[in-house]
């Protein structure tokens, strides 16, 4: 009889502890399920029927005609896709090392110790909440117009008045300022980062007669760098998506100078409804992408602190 209950208890204790992981299991579903059934319905399956269409001819007018690899040799003869190329890679070649610099710069003067200066934070990220929005990019288009506040303020400094959105020499400079003008986010995130660098190294820089400049290319800048990647991966990723501010302030003009690879793919989608070459247009951009951050990972290791030195 004894041996018998020894036997029973250990058996149902098991059974409790299944029952009991299984509820622990499912809540734990239950509580994520909003944001499961959204990726599946809104990220998931739009990202499996764009791969599929990518392969056909279609339209939101006429069902979808599987071409195979049609519109991928049609991409590498179309002049526009290069043009498109060209407007990002030079958008993101000078917005973002612009943007990471003008952030770097002001989290270090917002890292002091001074009366107020969480005010002086918050008031400066406020860029980045309201920058991508529709209202802003039409402000920026004001500004920038012929009858601008910046052509008021240019002839103080002997320029002349322009037309900065409508000239194609000019036009992607705006969108690009506007870009930096968002450094808020990454601001944020390299105040964070120099909280965490020990004082006692420029205590010991200090004593040792280093000077200001010096300090920050051999430790502010070293210590920083898993931070300076993490803000150049997500500007870059970012950047080659940037939409609204070109679609807006120029719909891609003038002369196609401010056409980002976005504001293209929207046009042949939404204006020309070629949406199965709308579709193969989007897997070379994440293909793009893909490819541009594997690159910064790749270089990383030279250049990333990781405690021990290089990575």
């Amino acid at each position: 009889m004894h041996s018998d209950t020894i036997a029973v208890v250990p058996q149902t204790s098991a059974k409790k502890l299944k029952k009991r992981h299984t509820s622990t299991n499912l809540a734990g579903y239950l509580f994520i399920s909003p944001w499961l059934i959204g990726f599946c319905f809104l990220t998931l399956w739009p990202m499996i029927l764009s791969l599929y269409y990518s392969f056909t001819d279609y339209s939101l007018l006429n069902s979808a005609q599987w071409t195979g690899f049609d519109n991928m040799k049609e991409i590498f003869h179309d002049r526009f896709f290069y043009n498109s190329l060209k407007v990002t890679f030079t958008f993101v070649l000078f917005s973002v090392p612009i943007k990471l610099a003008v952030a770097l710069g002001v989290a270090m003067l917002l890292s002091r110790n001074i009366r107020g200066m969480s005010v002086y934070r918050t008031l400066l990220y406020l860029p980045s909440l309201i920058g991508g929005s529709v209202a802003v990019a039409v402000l920026w288009k004001n500004i920038f117009g012929l009858d601008g506040f910046i052509n008021n303020i240019v002839p103080w400094f002997g320029i002349a008045p322009k037309n900065w959105i409508g000239m194609p020499q000019t036009a992607l400079s705006t969108i690009i300022i506007l870009s930096v003008w968002q450094f808020g986010s990454a601001m944020i995130i390299f105040i964070a980062g120099l909280k965490q660098i020990p004082t006692e190294l420029y205590e010991a820089s200090s004593a040792d007669g280093a000077g200001k400049i010096r300090r920050f290319f051999h430790i502010t800048l070293p210590m920083l760098s898993p931070v300076i990647f993490f803000n150049l991966v997500m500007g870059v990723i970012g950047s080659f998506q940037t939409f609204t501010s070109a679609f807006v302030i120029t719909n891609g003009g003038p002369m196609n100078s401010t056409q980002v690879y976005a504001v293209y793919l929207y046009q042949v989608a939404f204006g020309n409804l070629h949406m199965g070459y709308a579709s193969a247009l989007a897997w070379i951009l994440l293909l793009i992408v893909a490819i541009a951050t594997s690159i910064n990972f790749l270089a990383s290791k030279y250049w990333v602190y990781d405690g021990e030195g290089s990575r």
